[in-house]
């Protein structure tokens, strides 16, 4: 497990300015996006048990992680263990079918933010329908989305995740299918206008809730990280994943 020293960043100054600045981007949001207030993923990867603890005992509650290897050893690490028993873990990373079992036995796993396929919901379906103790809720899933159509980025075509939404809320009753994610290109230049990606994902999220009659408030938006989440919440995100605006900036991994 990675070390650092605790003079090295300021967790605690760092979640509260993220929800301060979420709380000032509510208030300038326009009237008509009716979304609730968005729910912080506190994106850990790199950094040690001991930033998750302090960011925890400031109040967070939900934190991220891209690896599963480093999701298994912070979730079961003894202090986290001990010290944040009510920690929500959300995987963020790319899902391999090979790699399921140990995602889904993870300790107070709350969410996989990155179903892309059929193929893959299915997987988890049959997985989560064969955990023991059985659980007693579905397994919450979003469908995450290329919006960017970069050959890097994971994540079904936007003009087919209306069909994978339907597929997974009429066929898989181990999964509770909560809403969409994207990941979207990095770096953006706002000064040219809005996020292709954003509205893109918007453009779903309305044909989603247009097909199903549901209100819109009801299919989560998991968009935005450190570097544009106030961007996103401004056209609707009701999910932000913010990494090192918390933690700090990371090393890249090895």
């Amino acid at each position: 497990m990675l070390r650092r020293t605790m003079a090295e960043f300021d967790v605690k100054a760092g979640l509260q300015h993220v929800l301060k600045r979420i709380d000032e981007v509510l208030l300038q949001r326009p009237k008509e996006i009716q979304s609730a207030k968005p729910l912080l993923v506190a994106v850990s990867k790199t950094k040690p048990a001991e930033a998750v603890i302090e960011a925890y005992e400031a109040g967070q509650r939900d934190f991220g992680e891209n690896y599963v290897q480093e999701l298994e050893e912070k979730s079961r690490h003894p202090d986290i263990l001990a010290k944040c028993p009510d920690i929500r873990w959300h995987f963020i990373g790319h899902m391999q079918s090979n790699k399921i079992n140990k995602v889904l036995s993870v300790p107070n796993l709350r969410m996989i933010q990155t179903v892309e396929s059929e193929k893959l919901a299915n997987k988890l379906d049959a997985a989560w329908s064969k955990q023991l103790p059985p659980p007693e809720q579905p397994l919450q899933v979003l469908i995450q989305i290329n919006t960017s159509g970069e050959d890097v980025k994971s994540g079904i075509e936007a003009k087919d995740a209306p069909a994978l939404y339907q597929y997974i809320r009429n066929n898989l009753k181990h999964l509770q299918l909560l809403g969409i994610m994207t990941i979207g290109a990095f770096g953006f230049d706002y000064s040219t206008g809005p996020n292709p990606d954003f509205v893109s994902l918007m453009q779903v999220h309305r044909s989603i809730c247009e097909a199903h009659s549901l209100p819109a408030d009801s299919v989560l938006v998991s968009m935005g990280m450190s570097n544009d989440y106030d961007k996103a919440i401004e056209m609707g995100s009701t999910v932000v994943r913010v990494g090192s605006s918390i933690f700090g900036h990371r090393a890249a991994k090895a």
